[in-house]
């Protein structure tokens, strides 16, 4: 009975030293509520969150930034002004706004002028009544104003023919200021000196070379042609300058 009892003392020795050693694994603990979210799923390796990434959020295309708005056309006094004093900002500015008002008053009333400066109509015009002088006045200042508006309608179209892409409106309300506007100060010397004159003639040449300027830096920038062919485009119309009215041989 004593070794019996010795023998189950050595058994319950042996397991209590295996289990000291070799310790039993535990059960996993229950899971745990979630409260409401989703349960967190185990480690994988490195890869587990690349296998799935999630779409970036997107964002709708503003689209072009929306430029500066339009400035509005110049009024008939800036317009005036700057043709002399700021031709070439004057003439990008202008360079889609008609100004057919300002155009057909300022040839008309030029028109009207421009016999005094022409020393044998002079003559004729203040010999005679002013009855019959007012029908012959509004003539010329219509005529004019016709010739001009032709005159740079063939501007206008051989730029279109050399490449340019201005529109007909502004070309020809600035063209037809550049041509009066240019001969001012001619015209108002020839009131007094009369058109024969040497002065009258220097200032008319004068004149006449920076409306050549002028015509070549408006449809330059109207249809965005180098001025060469600008240049061109505008000969037809500063030849007629030239022998109608600045020569005086009208």
């Amino acid at each position: 009975m004593a070794r019996g009892s010795g023998t189950f003392i050595g058994v319950a020795v042996f397991r209590r030293n295996r289990d000291e050693q070799y310790p039993q694994p535990q059960p996993y603990p229950p899971p745990q509520p979630h409260y409401g979210y989703p349960p967190q799923q185990p480690y994988q390796g490195p890869g587990q969150y690349q296998q799935h990434p999630e779409p970036h959020p997107t964002y709708p295309d503003p689209g072009p930034a929306a430029g500066p708005p339009p400035q509005p056309p110049l009024p008939w006094r800036e317009l005036l002004s700057g043709i002399v004093l700021h031709p070439s900002r004057t003439f990008w500015h202008m360079r889609d706004y008609a100004m057919w008002a300002p155009a057909l008053i300022v040839t008309f009333l030029y028109g009207l002028v421009a016999v005094f400066g022409l020393d044998n109509a002079r003559e004729s015009i203040l010999d005679t009544t002013a009855s019959t002088v007012a029908p012959y006045l509004l003539f010329t200042g219509v005529a004019m104003g016709l010739g001009a508006l032709v005159l740079s309608t063939v501007t206008h179209n051989l730029a279109r023919q050399f490449g340019g892409n201005g529109l007909w409106a502004p070309t020809a309300g600035l063209a037809m200021l550049i041509m009066t506007l240019t001969d001012v100060p001619r015209l108002a010397l020839a009131l007094f000196l009369g058109g024969a004159d040497p002065i009258v003639q220097v200032i008319g040449w004068a004149t006449w070379l920076g409306a050549g300027v002028l015509f070549t830096m408006m449809v330059s920038r109207s249809h965005e042609i180098p001025w060469p062919r600008a240049l061109a485009a505008s000969t037809i119309q500063l030849l007629a300058l030239l022998m109608l009215v600045k020569l005086g041989t009208l």
